[in-house]
């Protein structure tokens, strides 16, 4: 080649090296990672393992929205990329205090074929090495080797028939699972996406549940897959530094972890005439993920790039995107004073602008000062909203109505002190009193990841208590069952349920939705504007009932997970979906 046609394939290379530097993650919700889809973080979970209580089970899901019949170059892990799970277990320490890591090999068995599996022979086969840290990513060691990825779920030719691979493949996928020579249990391979709402209703325009008469609610991800990293691991591995082997009670706070999830790719890499391909550059982080739908739904779309730059530390000295917990678009499409006319699907979500207590009616809607009209009242002292308990972390200012609920929900986690305890027990109107305990998630440790307090024991997936409303469903029942009615702490069916961690089941969309309509407010005693005070009357009202009430319409999975790890359900086979005929 001449060497301007050098230079110009130089600069081009340069050019998508650098675009991929800022590119963010889930299911498609950024503008960058869209291009980068091997990199795409879409989910993640954190649960105690319902099988097995002493373990807790973190999954982190790439390459979103996979057609199950996408050959011939079927979806695999990208090589360069490095694949990690983040834990932070003590916020007094800066960053991660574990990390695992994932990086792929790919071959190909017969390059003679365009087939994908003929023979006994892989293509795009991949295996992978995993690697632990324990000191903050100082050092890492090798605890899986040549962990093996199990192939894709073609179809019966390429893997039962005698011209694939004579396989079973349910039997390859288990296979698969292997432990590392740290005693975790892993799995890396495709899957069930796992995730499920409906896409296509939710954006367009929030049009969930669909309004149209004949216009159905569907999963938009169902019968789609993506690829699952899965790491059981034993509490004591993840648990606080020198804390009990056991906790305390179910709010010992030495044993909440964050989780988050990440991509990173080199920043550079030069490809030479000779075939020499230089790796000059360092990893740098293209994706991440924590809490569920934080970019797609809360980031707006000048942001979303930049925030998938950040990891979640960083949030804690760049606070520029906190005003979008503070006040949430969403909020505006459920307030008659700005846009909810405009999204009637929305209509049963309604936030609090004259929340009646002693203290005077609070108003959270975008704008107002929420609880900060109460700044250096004598009422704050000892609550979580006193400056000299965590400061001004949940109170900084007016105009910031959802810095007490939203944002901690998204950053640190709920503590264990008034006003964030059940308003079961509470004097009525009085909000900041001391109530029913509830949760202790709280690690103020910086930005978005998923919070669990592993000392919560998880609800049995087959209990007739179990429910997909997660922590929402925990507060109705210590709020109303006579069951639950004490003012001590009890453990409530689903307090191990999503925002404490995620579990696979939890209807996050669903649950998020309400938790913008203040549904957490009127779990500690915020009640909605119909709450008849002066009466005496009940908080469950009409306003409280459509709340709890709401439904996107897709509440689970489009087929059932498994009761055993790695907990998500195979993928589907190529040669059985059919995307002209929704799931409804």
């Amino acid at each position: 080649m001449s060497t301007l046609l050098l230079r110009w394939v130089g600069c081009l290379i340069m050019f998508f090296a650098v675009t991929q530097v800022s590119i963010a993650s889930s299911h498609r919700e950024a503008p960058l990672i869209a291009d980068d889809p091997l990199a795409d973080n879409t989910d993640v979970y954190a649960f105690v393992s319902p099988d097995d209580p002493s373990t807790v089970t973190l999954i982190a899901s790439y390459i979103p929205m996979q057609l199950p019949q996408g050959g011939p170059n079927y979806y695999t892990f990208g090589e360069d990329i490095r694949y990690e799970i983040h834990v932070d277990n003590d916020a007094s320490v800066p960053g991660d205090e574990i990390t695992y890591r994932f990086t792929f090999t790919r071959v190909n068995e017969d390059p003679t074929t365009f087939f994908n599996i003929r023979l006994g022979a892989e293509n795009i086969k991949a295996t992978y090495t995993l690697e632990r840290s324990m000191d903050g990513g100082e050092t890492f060691i090798t605890i899986v080797e040549n962990g093996i990825v199990p192939p894709y779920n073609i179809g019966p030719r390429s893997i039962e028939s005698g011209v694939g691979l004579n396989a079973d493949y349910e039997n390859l996928w288990e296979n698969a699972i292997t432990q590392a020579t740290t005693g975790e249990m892993v799995f890396a391979g495709p899957s069930d996406d796992p995730f499920f709402v409906d896409l296509g209703g939710i954006f367009d325009l929030g049009d969930s549940p669909r309004q149209g008469e004949d216009d159905i609610s569907r999963d938009g991800l169902a019968q789609f897959n993506v690829h699952t990293l899965a790491i059981k691991v034993p509490i004591s591995t993840l648990k606080k530094a020198g804390s009990a082997a056991r906790p305390s009670s179910i709010l010992d706070g030495d044993f909440v972890i964050g989780v988050w999830a990440s991509a990173s790719r080199r920043s550079v890499r030069t490809l030479y005439r000779d075939g020499d391909v230089v790796d000059d550059g360092r990893f740098v982080q293209v994706s991440r993920l924590g809490m569920p739908l934080t970019n797609e739904a809360v980031i707006p779309i000048g942001m979303k790039d930049y925030w998938n730059a950040i990891t979640p530390y960083d949030e804690l000295r760049d606070t520029v995107l906190d005003k979008y917990f503070y006040n949430p678009e969403l909020a505006l499409y459920m307030d008659t004073a700005f846009f909810a006319a405009a999204v009637p699907a929305f209509a049963p979500l309604r936030i609090q602008e004259q929340s009646p207590t002693l203290l005077g009616n609070v108003d959270f809607s975008n704008g107002a000062d929420g609880l900060f009209i109460l700044k250096g009242n004598a009422v704050l002292d000892g609550t979580a909203l006193d400056d000299d308990v965590f400061g001004t972390l949940l109170l900084p200012g007016p105009g910031q109505p959802r810095s007490v609920d939203l944002w901690p929900i998204f950053h640190t986690g709920v503590p264990n002190f008034p006003p964030y305890q059940l308003a079961t027990g509470k004097p009525a109107g009085n909000p900041l009193a001391p109530g029913k305990p509830f949760i202790n998630n709280f690690l103020p440790n910086g930005g978005d990841m998923l919070r669990l307090n592993m000392a919560v024991p998880p609800t049995p997936r087959n209990s007739d208590n179990f429910s997909s409303l997660g922590l929402v469903q925990a507060a109705v029942l210590g709020l109303t069952d006579a069951a639950f009615s004490s003012d001590s702490l009890q453990m409530i069916p689903n307090m191990d349920g999503f925002p404490n961690g995620r579990r696979l089941e939890d209807d996050v969309t669903r649950i998020e939705l309400q938790a913008v309509s203040g549904i957490v407010l009127a779990a500690v005693g915020l009640f909605y504007d119909d709450y008849d005070l002066d009466g005496g009357g009940s908080p469950v009202t009409p306003a409280l009932l459509n709340v709890l009430g709401y439904t996107t319409e897709v509440e689970s999975n489009d087929v059932p997970f498994r009761t055993t790890f790695p907990y998500v359900a195979i993928p589907w086979r190529g040669t059985e979906v059919d995307h002209t005929n929704f799931a409804e």
